[in-house]
């Protein structure tokens, strides 16, 4: 009597069991393509990463922290977090790990940006399209790497794919807030003086909703880089497989290695970005 009624139980897992089997009937050339393309690109990356010598990219490190930062310790700060990574025997690891998230951030951001700004021109797009978002944000990535991995296999392309889908929805949301809380009144300024929709976009909007587009580029990026671990448990190397391998050993001084290195990555990131949003243009 108190049991849940039979009739009003809907076979979800099964409709979505054949979609996912007509989608692999039908579009698979497709999905090996595109897999095909992100592993070129993915590659391409790790390899410029792994090229560039270690003190250049401490150096880099350092100057854009004092340059964005304005203050010059904090460059020191920034390049000697670079320095213990290498330090702890994880440098080739870390530029596997920021080619991921670097590839995945440029990927979200080409696709991200414009649907926000689609999103912020129509509020039936917004509301088709926020759903979408809320169940990339809330769903556990575990669930989503499910039909990744039928589609790519394991590997670095199913990491990169299952990385851009967790990480894209900041960036959607704030080119989208961000393009919005422009003041009507600038808008209209720019349109009358004769300003075509794309110049008022492009020279007006985008550049004011400037600051909130670049924060959700650092929380985009923040998000990529919490998804390392996860990315490990389906083929792709990096500081993730570091702390997965410490786990399943149990050698904790490993993990606390490898994990370090990636809280020193995500302050570098963070810290950085941030400073990208918050400072002021000299005119």
């Amino acid at each position: 009597m108190f049991d849940f009624p039979e009739f009003l139980r809907l076979p979800l897992a099964q409709w979505v069991d054949r979609a996912m089997q007509w989608m692999l009937r039908n579009w698979g050339a497709f999905f090996d393509t595109l897999g095909d393309f992100l592993l070129w690109f993915l590659l391409r990356m790790e390899w410029f990463f792994l090229w560039v010598p270690w003190f250049a990219v401490v150096l880099g490190v350092g100057i854009a922290a004092w340059r964005l930062m304005g203050r010059w310790h904090m460059g020191f700060i920034m390049a000697g977090m670079m320095i213990l990574i290498g330090s702890f025997g994880y440098w080739d690891l870390a530029m596997m790990t920021l080619a991921l998230v670097s590839g995945a951030v440029i990927i979200s951001l080409a696709a991200g940006v414009p649907i926000g700004i689609a999103m912020s021109r129509s509020d039936r797009l917004e509301s088709i399209i926020r759903p979408f978002l809320d169940a990339m944000q809330t769903m556990p990535s575990f669930v989503y790497l499910i039909p990744v991995l039928m589609f790519f296999g394991l590997g670095k392309v199913p990491a990169l794919f299952a990385t851009i889908v967790y990480s894209m929805p900041p960036i959607i949301r704030l080119t989208n807030v961000g393009i919005r809380e422009v003041p009507a009144d600038v808008v209209e300024a720019s349109r009358s003086f004769g300003a075509t929709e794309w110049q008022t976009l492009i020279k007006v909007q985008i550049p004011l909703a400037r600051p909130t587009i670049v924060v959700g580029i650092n929380q985009t990026t923040m998000m990529a880089l919490a998804m390392v671990v996860v990315a490990s448990m389906i083929g792709a190397r990096g500081l993730g497989m570091e702390v997965l391998l410490s786990i399943n050993r149990i050698e904790v001084g490993r993990g606390f290695e490898a994990g370090l290195c990636i809280v020193f990555l995500a302050i570098i990131i963070d810290r950085i970005t941030y400073a990208m949003a918050t400072r002021k243009r000299v005119p």
